[in-house]
């Protein structure tokens, strides 16, 4: 085959370098924790077959450039993650998971072809990479990229599509680990691959920021309600996809690249070591904190904040939204700093401040380092402040708040019926669908 024609069909970037360097590390890591976890599973050879059939799907779709190559791979992945999650096809539970995933996968699927058939026929071009840095009418560039943040959305588990990730827990563990850290970050890929063409309509960059955040929002509320440690883990996903949208929606695509990264090794760490979570030693937080450990908590976030801030060379004042990122660097600092301070004195306060500071230095290198290596691309472009940024971030931060400092009621009636009434159908929200739940032992079938 000619150059040429290989150069039609693919496209290899950084981006695309990162993303086969992030799945292909942990496709390694699964495929080793499966070899012990599903140990004599009458399944356990179709599974390596299903997953590195998944893998090249992956690996093609990240660096294809052929619009159909695109789609097929693209399609191809999902419907390999489906046969994954119907990892028994006769668990009645699994194969209606398989299908709500099915169902949104295929929305998402016609969206995106719906958009590359758009703008491919509006520049008459079949690569991507000259339908994305071509001009094509608003009308036309608009309407495309709705349905590829439809697409985004769908894969992402963004709401109101989250119930196929939310109803996916009958998979087996290390299929968990692949979905969360894997293939739900192709949403954000998705929106990262056609940046250059959002650029032309901050509208649009708005609409995905105010998406992401109300994503952010349901999914870390959620969380709090759960009992169970894996729907703890998918409200958790969904929090963190909400966020990483909502980057997106502020134009700093390279930093919702660095989350991408940060939150698939995590969250894959957080699946295969969920089957000792219950052995685990907890902190407790003791909420709502003394305003003494409040404040010497918040001390720690500013000095996260401002490590980071220096370490990523972004400034307070600029006036966009970059702002956002740091105040997001103070709240996890002041985050990770309030379980420690609790028995901490005097002498040991200092060490406490020191590891703050490295823990915003190291998420600011990462941010840095993706956003240095991503530099051809040109896809860093924050967005000027405007109100719905500050109505966002201020809501975010009234909720940590509002968790944090809330009292622990220990019983139910002191409550105002309109709250239990709200927190019931926040809580049936959060719930998969019914015909993916198993109620009973006897209707796992081996």
């Amino acid at each position: 085959m000619s150059r040429e024609f290989l150069n039609n069909l693919f496209y290899i970037d950084t981006l695309s370098q990162i993303m086969m360097g992030l799945v292909g590390f942990v496709v390694f890591v699964v495929a080793v924790f499966a070899s012990r976890y599903l140990k004599g599973d009458s399944q356990f050879k179709q599974f390596y077959q299903v997953l590195a059939c998944l893998t090249l799907a992956v690996f093609i779709m990240v660096s294809a450039n052929n619009i159909i190559l695109f789609l097929a791979s693209w399609v191809s992945s999902n419907a390999l993650l489906v046969r994954l999650m119907i990892y028994k096809s006769n668990w009645q539970a699994a194969r209606q998971s398989g299908i709500l995933a099915a169902k949104t996968f295929g929305l998402g699927f016609i969206s995106l072809s719906l958009a590359l058939g758009l703008v491919g026929l509006s520049s008459g071009h079949l690569t991507l990479q000259e339908i994305i840095h071509s001009h094509h009418e608003p009308l036309v560039l608009n309407l495309a990229l709705v349905f590829i943040t439809l697409a985004a959305m769908s894969q992402s588990a963004i709401w109101p599509f989250h119930k196929w990730l939310l109803s996916s827990l009958n998979s087996p563990t290390p299929v968990s680990a692949i979905m969360h850290a894997g293939l739900v970050n192709g949403g954000g890929f998705l929106l990262v691959k056609f940046s250059p063409m959002y650029f032309s309509s901050p509208g649009i960059l708005t609409l995905i920021f105010i998406i992401g955040i109300i994503t952010a929002f349901l999914g870390t509320l959620w969380k709090l309600m759960q009992s169970d440690i894996k729907r703890m883990l998918a409200c958790s996903t969904l929090g963190q996809m909400g966020f990483m949208i909502a980057q997106c929606g502020m134009g700093l695509f390279p930093a919702a690249v660095a989350h991408l990264c940060w939150h698939g090794l995590f969250k894959a760490y957080l699946f295969l070591a969920s089957g000792s979570a219950a052995q685990e030693k907890r902190l407790d937080l003791d909420y709502p904190p003394q305003p003494k450990q409040l404040s010497l908590a918040l001390l720690c976030g500013i000095i996260a904040s401002y490590s980071f801030m220096l370490v990523s060379d972004k400034s307070l004042f600029a006036g966009d939204t970059t702002l956002i990122l740091i105040i997001v660097a103070c709240i996890a600092g002041t985050q990770f700093a309030l379980p420690f301070l609790k028995q901490i004195t005097v002498k040991k306060l200092p060490i406490l401040c020191v590891a703050s500071g490295i823990t915003g230095s190291i998420y600011g290198l990462s941010v840095h380092s993706i956003e240095a290596l991503l530099i051809p691309l040109n896809i860093m472009r924050p967005q000027p402040l405007n109100m719905i940024h500050i109505i966002g971030i201020g809501i975010l931060t009234a909720s940590w708040l509002s968790i944090v400092l809330a009292r622990n009621i220990q019983l139910m009636q002191e409550m105002p019926s309109w709250f239990l009434k709200l927190y019931v159908q926040m809580f049936n929200a959060s719930q998969p669908h019914p015909k993916t739940i198993t109620t009973h032992k006897s209707q796992y079938h081996t």
